[in-house]
């Protein structure tokens, strides 16, 4: 029986992964080894419940007891704290979904790497800031890295084995995000509530936001360049407002290669899930008659200045993705807070990377984990302290 582990089990990808499971038998068609969420104590034991699980790990300690409590007489291993959550990555599973949003997925998905398993990789954060050492760490112990972002998933599929020699270009598309067509001079009176509403997708309130400031498509081309080993001039991005377009591939004899599909993050993850095979999907099938047309257009600097610094992070390589992560989600937590405005979390991240290339050592390639975290650290009290607010440097 293949074993499992969703690490990030009550977020959006996580519950979307937990649904295909369920789809598929369950605790009848699967070993369930580890469930691990941030906060969500009620939905964690739900899930638990169901899929019996080894262990279930609570990231925020306070709420170990209740979990506990929950899961008393289950025979299920109840576990908390951010170490708790690192620890479970070290059970051998088969195949390991990495759900956890942010900086704080990069060690459990590192850890997870040993089993030489499958990891199912939905925290792009850990390409973007240690994108060599999490590849090098795959091919050390013969695991394989499957992309489950959209977009990734889609060029990886449009791939198809192809030679990367024969690629000019990988292009991933972007809806625009909440506030595509809204004049230029309105967006700094963006409200929170307003930049979580997303066009097209469901996802979680913070990729949303992300979304609507392009921060997400800049994490993501980032990403592409690490995944795919594509130089950053070959990776281009166009918005295009149906999300139906999710990546085209486009090769030296003229022709391309795009994978169209419904805004389902269900695909990407049940083609990892399922993988070398393809299984029937419970998602949207597509009738391009009634789509009727697709449009595309360039991006609008301006408009979305984060896709401008992902560009000159991955000119500047080696510990710079780190900085630019950590600088970003520090500003998205202020910009949630009501400390900053939406048009202000750019211009922080950017001052951030002035302060870490003017300090020295942005330029250096990670030899190790703890630089990638020691980065990550100096880079969030950074952003703390260009905003003026209290800096959270242990958020891995």
């Amino acid at each position: 029986m293949r074993s499992l582990s969703i690490f990030g089990a009550t977020g959006s990808i996580g519950e979307s992964t937990y649904d295909l499971i369920q789809r598929q038998g369950g605790r009848g068609a699967y070993r369930i080894v580890a469930l691990t969420a941030g906060g969500n104590v009620r939905r964690l034991v739900e899930q638990a419940r169901a899929l019996r699980p080894e262990i279930a790990v609570i990231a925020e300690a306070a709420k170990l007891p209740a979990l506990r409590e929950a899961l008393a007489g289950t025979g299920i291993e109840a576990a908390g704290g951010p170490a708790a959550v690192a620890d479970a990555a070290l059970r051998p599973a088969d195949w390991i979904m990495s759900a956890i949003v942010g900086a704080a997925g990069l060690v459990p998905g590192f850890r997870a790497l040993s089993h030489g398993t499958t990891l199912a990789l939905a925290n792009k954060e850990s390409l973007v800031t240690a994108g060599p050492l999490l590849m090098a760490e795959a091919r050390r112990h013969g695991a394989t890295i499957l992309p489950v972002d959209s977009e990734h998933s889609a060029a990886f599929q449009a791939l198809g084995g192809e030679d990367m020699a024969a690629v000019e270009t990988v292009t991933l598309t972007a809806s625009g995000g909440a506030f595509r067509d809204w004049p230029l001079d309105r967006l700094a009176q963006a409200t929170v509530a307003e930049a979580s509403t997303h066009p097209n997708w469901a996802m979680g309130q913070r990729i949303t936001i992300d979304s609507a400031s392009m921060f997400n498509k800049a994490l993501e081309v980032i990403e592409a360049h690490e995944y795919f080993g594509i130089s950053p001039d070959r990776i281009e991005v166009l918005v295009h407002p149906e999300s139906l377009v999710h990546a085209i591939v486009s090769f030296r004899d003229g022709g391309m290669i795009g994978h169209l599909g419904a805004p389902d993050m269900r695909h990407a993850i049940g083609y990892a899930l399922n993988w070398p095979e393809r299984a029937a999907l419970p998602v949207a099938r597509l009738r391009l008659a009634e789509v009727g047309r697709l449009t595309f257009a360039a991006p609008d600097p301006a408009r979305y200045p984060a896709l401008g610094l992902a560009r000159a992070v991955m000119a500047t390589g080696g510990l710079a993705g780190a900085g630019f992560n950590a600088a970003k989600e520090t500003a998205l937590d202020a910009f949630i807070a009501g400390a900053i405005r939406f048009t202000d979390m750019a211009g922080v991240v950017d001052r951030v990377l002035d302060r870490l290339s003017g300090q020295g050592g942005l330029e250096k390639a990670p030899a190790s984990l703890d630089m990638v975290l020691d980065m990550d650290r100096s880079a969030r009290r950074l952003a703390a302290e260009a905003m003026g607010v209290p800096a959270d440097a242990e958020r891995i």
